[in-house]
């Protein structure tokens, strides 16, 4: 791999600020500024710089017509029941996007209601979210252009398919909470927007966000405030409504912080203009779920003095933690992550389904729902089809027998699975609608000690003929080790076409997963976080150096790639440990971490990281932002960089600086590459978009560590 002939027109600045006493430069400040026209000629040449070094790339179509062939399984959901209705999201082979469907009948045919490419050919519009009213009869969604993420609000008539409501712009992230229909009165139902800009200064548009009770047909400027005036500018909020309009519960945090305050309120008592919220849970350092359910109890899902999860009851009427009983106790080795009741008039008592994780894979179990307690023996399992994820545990808003959720493993895109609960079956209830050959591959979950001792594991990908009849390398062969470690997120087993693609290539794909992540419970992420952040990027030098010494591959032949914090993540390792790869992949990153609060949607990840305004945090972020830790004269591994102009999470401007600063001070004579996209951001694309992207990095990294693509 050879770097480019010539160089950019990047001028350094000789800008240096003093921020808690430290001398701090920034010699790419201009390039924080899109539209300056100097960053405009620099991109420019990035983006030809960028062509000519793919179009050499060997391997480009094939991987990409093998990509769009994993892909074609397409995708369907789980279903969304109103009454007779059932609302599902399902993606057709070869179809762009997802698209909502309902039938009106058991029996019945489906019919479309959103479809994104539909509205826009062009691709460039998703659908963020959908919520379907009490009744079935309307539906709320909320569609994006451009990849921005800025939703805008729209109520459609489901008989119909006409739009009756909308549009209401800046609910970006928004929930939504419906009222069940009361005669006379118009339909309602309770949200979050943001402030109108023209209240803002401009640096603190993209927050401020207020609860609203919005009815259906009125200008949303005269839409009623219940909650938010007062609280932090980066609250995020989220609002829940009982089936029978009795109860209202919202929850706030401050940005992405592991924690949140919750409130409830009787709405028969206070109306739902003015409800008069009483405290669930507030001050406290943890995160809680809470909903009243069919039995009026209320539930609450909390890590309150449980890091992997108990499951509580109380009296919606007494609801403080004083007066919470523990219904599930914490699990020694299992994370709880989902909760469902099953209390239909079939079964002979009531059940309680819960989700659970261990090491990232999951498992469900059933319940006593008065007790808590586990049903013994086989009674107290659902058995799942293999090693791997089960999401969303869904039932009938009005109760019954039957549970749905879906279920993927790396060979198995998500199947929706039925469980009836009256005599304990597990049958498909929808599988993808196209079928593809996935190439024989064995994934193993590996141990490993990182720098201090702790044990982190990993999950490596290999063809099955590549390995030995103990599962272990018959050689080393080109791997990617890829990696997040952030925000509680955790990295679990999934169908992943580019892993797919890349392992039938003949390379090793490989997920770490690191502390920061969730995949050990709440201990787990803040031992990655604020003043911990060091942990994370050990724990990935640890598997990289693992991943050569158990003969997996070599340091020549090893790509890491990451995004968003993922992409702060490898930048870390490429700055820190450039000599243990030979390649990195770092797509729309966190890279200058001394002014990230400053851009996107930096200011409410300062809980997660720290705050530049505070000197012993600044010291943290310092310590290991990649921008500020590139040495002149090193010899860096290729590095790809990708970004997406319309992203309004993380700003472009963190690649274009570290790239600057790379391609000035690499002696390696490897090349430093930005692949720039517009009209799509940081979030959901496109299925031709998404397979450009791979097709890309994949080809970078194969020819990064020498994986042979022709």
């Amino acid at each position: 791999m050879e770097t480019p002939a010539t160089s950019p027109p990047a001028p350094r600045l000789d800008l240096v600020e003093e921020l808690h006493g430290v001398a701090v430069g920034d010699p790419y400040r201009w390039l924080e500024d899109a539209g300056d026209p100097r960053t405009r000629e620099w991109s420019a040449w990035q983006d030809s710089a960028w062509e000519r070094f793919a179009a050499g790339l060997p391997g480009r179509e094939r991987l990409e017509r093998r990509v769009r062939e994993l892909m074609a399984t397409g995708a369907v959901g789980a279903p969304v029941h109103r009454g007779e209705r059932v609302f599902r999201s399902r993606r057709d082979p070869g179809a762009e996007h997802a698209v909502l469907r309902v039938t009106d009948a058991p029996g019945g045919a489906e019919r479309v209601l959103v479809d994104p490419v539909a509205l826009d050919p062009s691709g460039t519009t998703t659908l963020d979210s959908w919520r379907p009213s009490v009744e079935g009869d309307l539906l709320a969604y909320q569609l994006s252009e451009g990849g921005s993420e800025e939703s805008v609000l729209r109520v459609l008539d489901v008989a119909s398919g006409e739009v009756v409501d909308g549009p209401v712009d800046r609910a970006r992230y928004s929930p939504v909470a419906w009222l069940p229909a009361r005669e006379g009165e118009p339909r309602a139902f309770y949200y979050v927007r943001r402030l109108p800009p023209e209240e803002l200064p401009e640096a603190e548009r993209q927050y401020h966000r207020r609860v609203y009770l919005h009815r259906v047909g009125t200008d949303p400027a005269g839409d009623v405030e219940v909650f938010g005036a007062g609280r932090s500018m980066t609250n995020y909020y989220g609002v829940w409504t009982s089936r029978d309009g009795r109860w209202l519960v919202v929850s706030a945090s401050d940005g992405t912080a592991p924690r949140n305050d919750v409130w409830i309120a009787d709405l028969a008592a206070s109306g739902p203009d003015a409800p008069v919220l009483r405290e669930v849970v507030a001050g406290v350092d943890a995160q809680t779920s809470a909903w009243v359910g069919r039995d009026g109890r209320l539930y609450l899902l909390t890590d309150l003095d449980a890091p992997r999860g108990r499951l509580a009851v109380a009296d919606p009427a007494e609801p403080g933690v004083a007066h919470w009983r523990e219904l599930v106790p914490q699990a020694d080795d299992a994370l709880l992550e989902d909760v469902a009741v099953l209390d239909g008039p079939e079964l002979a008592e009531p059940l309680l389904v819960l989700g659970w994780t261990r090491h990232a894979v999951s498992s469900i179990s059933v319940h006593d729902l008065v007790t808590g307690r586990r049903r013994p023996g086989a009674a107290g399992t659902i058995e799942l089809p293999g090693t791997g994820s089960a999401g969303g545990l869904l039932t009938r808003p009005e109760g019954g027998h039957e549970l749905w959720f879906g279920f993927t493993t790396t060979t198995s895109p998500a199947h929706v699975h039925r469980f009836d609960a009256r005599d304990g079956s597990l049958v498909v209830d929808a599988a993808p609608p196209g079928v593809v050959d996935v190439p024989p591959v064995t994934s193993r979950l590996l141990e490993y000690l990182s720098d201090d001792g702790t044990v982190v594991r990993l999950q490596v990908t290999a063809r099955t003929d590549a390995l030995d009849e103990h599962g272990r390398p018959r050689s080393p062969a080109p791997a990617i080790l890829y990696g997040y470690g952030g925000f509680g997120i955790s990295l679990s087993p999934h169908y992943a076409p580019d892993a797919l693609a890349w392992v039938e290539a003949g390379g090793v794909h490989a997920v770490a997963n690191l502390r920061g992540g969730g995949e050990e419970g709440e201990d787990w992420h803040r031992a990655g976080m604020r003043e911990h952040k060091q942990n994370v990027f050990d724990d990935f030098h640890a598997a990289a150096r693992f991943l050569v010494e158990q003969g997996w591959t070599t340091h020549e032949r090893l790509c890491v790639h990451g995004g968003s914090n993922g992409g702060l993540l490898v930048g870390a390792a490429l700055t820190q440990q450039p000599q243990l790869f030979a390649g990195v992949v770092c797509s729309a990153p966190l890279l200058d971490m001394v002014r990230y609060e400053q851009h996107g949607l930096g200011a409410t990840w300062s809980d997660e990281y720290g705050t530049a305004a505070v000197a012993e945090e600044f010291g943290w972020l310092l310590s290991y932002s990649p921008y500020h830790r590139v040495v002149e004269g090193t010899a860096y591994p290729a590095v790809l960089f990708t970004v997406f102009d319309g992203d309004s999470r993380v700003d472009p401007l963190h690649a274009r600086k570290l790239c600057a600063a790379l391609q000035h001070a690499t002696s390696s004579g490897r090349p430093v590459l930005l692949r720039r996209e517009g009209d799509v951001g940081h979030g959901a694309r496109s299925v031709s978009r998404s397979a450009g992207l791979v097709r890309d990095t994949l080809a970078f990294a194969a020819a990064a560590t020498g994986l042979d693509l022709s």
